[in-house]
């Protein structure tokens, strides 16, 4: 036999040393990269996607660097700032909403302009979420999804309130995010609510009939 196929299907022969194998270390490491680089903007969601799944599932450590052979190291990068500012004054509603990147910092400065924050699909690539409030009028929304939780602990209300419904989530569940409201919000209200269930997920919630006499 002149040579045997490595896993990643290039041929190692006597002269020719082995694949190193990846570590769970390795793939860990790997997958900061990535997060942190779809947080910068640098990765789509799709991307993020793709790319988390790649090294997961990654045997060798030539098959995690082409991953962020195009991304800045995770050491370079932690000590850049992420701010999304929103700024608009008395114009129509503002809407995150589906597959956005969550930032590590949003600030938001507006004056009778609606803004939900729809956190039921985003991709979290950070453990907290600061969002700088800085709004007059109407309203503030967060839409939650198990594993997310908001405090409003350091936000001043002026003529304003929290409505605060939480869902009913596992006790166990794990906590993915979380988000610190600071700031002032005057007049209108903030609604931290959860995602609008679906039929299945209402039918299976509905408490079950007892047949009289029963």
């Amino acid at each position: 036999m002149s040579g045997e196929i490595s896993p990643t299907g290039k041929p190692s022969g006597p002269g020719s040393p082995p694949e190193l194998r990846a570590s769970h270390a390795d793939r860990d490491r790997v997958v900061e990269v990535l997060r942190v680089a779809a947080g910068d903007g640098r990765l789509t969601a799709d991307e993020l996607d793709e790319r988390l799944e790649a090294a997961l599932s990654a045997r060798t450590l030539s098959e995690l660097t082409v991953l962020t052979a195009d991304l800045p190291s995770a050491s370079a990068g932690a000590g850049a700032k992420d701010v999304v500012r929103i700024e608009q004054v008395h114009s129509g509603p503002v809407r995150r909403e589906g597959r956005w990147v969550v930032p590590r910092r949003m600030e938001l400065a507006t004056t009778f302009c609606e803004v939900t924050l729809d956190l039921t699909e985003a991709v979290i690539t950070h453990d907290v979420l600061r969002i700088d409030v800085a709004m007059t009028g109407k309203n503030l929304t967060l839409v939650t999804r198990p594993g997310i939780v908001v405090d409003t602990d350091g936000l001043q209300l002026v003529h304003s309130r929290v409505d605060h419904r939480q869902d009913r989530a596992d006790p166990g569940t794990p906590v993915a995010l979380r988000v610190e409201l600071v700031g002032q919000k005057a007049f209108g209200r903030v609604v931290v609510r959860p995602g609008k269930r679906t039929f299945l997920q209402w039918l299976l919630r509905r408490p079950v009939s007892r047949t009289p006499g029963y």
